[in-house]
């Protein structure tokens, strides 16, 4: 499961949980089925935004077990936040998608059906249903984005493989199963946008194995962005943390990731998002 990393903690730091309240803005959410798995959904035309117009459509994709979890799994998947005005405002408004895989437990108590390569075309299916359903009817879609914590990070990578030209935006957390280099050029012929994140000291994935050697092919590409922080931070600015039988903190990168790589007070977790994450989806949506 990973070292004791909370022995290594830089000096005057300290360990916390996250600052902000889980399940305020649910309500903003409705709930519809496809392709034989539920999902949450916002639709931004039903909150203030023109009707009749084209906007992005954001997937966000969960964690394993956490579509056992209920109306938690919208927060666990970073996508709670980005239904919020503020959020919404800042790249003109989107339609947010939160498909569930059919997570169940089987008689040993495990968590089994999660995220997988058999999904993927039931998911593209999920997928494009939720459009022809909320968003043709009302000015069409725009660009795709695809967003997934953990186990939904590995689907990124998969749906982002099989459907290079389908997804324009892809935001891979706290996975490392990067794809062959062949995908990745498959990428940059579709000006596909990549925004890689993952702390170094993830406690489930190999970042000096994995991530390091691709390094040189993912900075190539025509528009990647990598995060990859040493610690990885709370709103506080404290060392995010949640013990559940193993010190996991440095996994849960989509914390901060949802809130907008920004600290409470404001200033920002990486300098070149001074402005925070919002405003680089917002180029990508752009095509910049």
């Amino acid at each position: 499961m990973g070292k004791d990393w909370t022995k290594e903690i830089p000096e005057g730091a300290f360990i916390s949980s996250p600052t902000y309240k889980v399940g305020e803005y649910f309500n903003l959410y409705k709930t519809d089925e496809a392709a034989g798995m539920k999902y949450y959904f916002f639709d931004p035309t039903e909150h203030g935004f023109e009707k009749g117009k084209s906007y992005p459509v954001f997937v966000f994709l969960h964690g394993y077990t956490n579509a056992l979890e209920g109306d938690v799994c919208i927060n666990y998947t970073g996508a709670e936040f980005f239904a919020t005005e503020k959020y919404q405002k800042s790249f003109g408004g989107a339609y947010i998608l939160v498909p569930l895989a059919n997570e169940k437990r089987n008689s040993e108590g495990k968590v089994v059906d999660s995220w997988s390569e058999e999904y993927v075309g039931p998911l593209y299916d999920l997928i494009n249903q939720f459009i022809k359903k909320h968003a043709d009817k009302n000015g069409g879609a725009g660009k795709k984005l695809l967003w997934g914590n953990s186990a939904g990070g590995r689907m990124v990578y998969l749906m982002g493989e099989k459907y290079p030209s389908f997804f324009n935006i892809l935001i891979p957390i706290g996975a490392d199963e990067l794809p062959e280099d062949s995908v990745i050029d498959k990428w940059d012929e579709n000006n596909v946008h990549l925004f890689l994140a993952m702390g170094k000291r993830d406690e489930f994935n190999d970042y000096n194995g994995s991530i390091i050697p691709r390094l040189p092919r993912l900075e190539k590409m025509k528009h990647s962005f990598i995060f990859t922080p040493d610690w990885v931070y709370n709103g506080d600015k404290g060392i995010a943390s949640i013990n559940f039988g193993t010190e996991m903190g440095q996994h849960c990168l989509v914390n901060p990731m949802a809130c907008n790589l920004l600290f409470d007070d404001g200033t920002y977790m990486d300098e070149r998002l001074p402005n925070g994450l919002t405003e680089w989806i917002f180029k990508a949506v752009k095509g910049e």
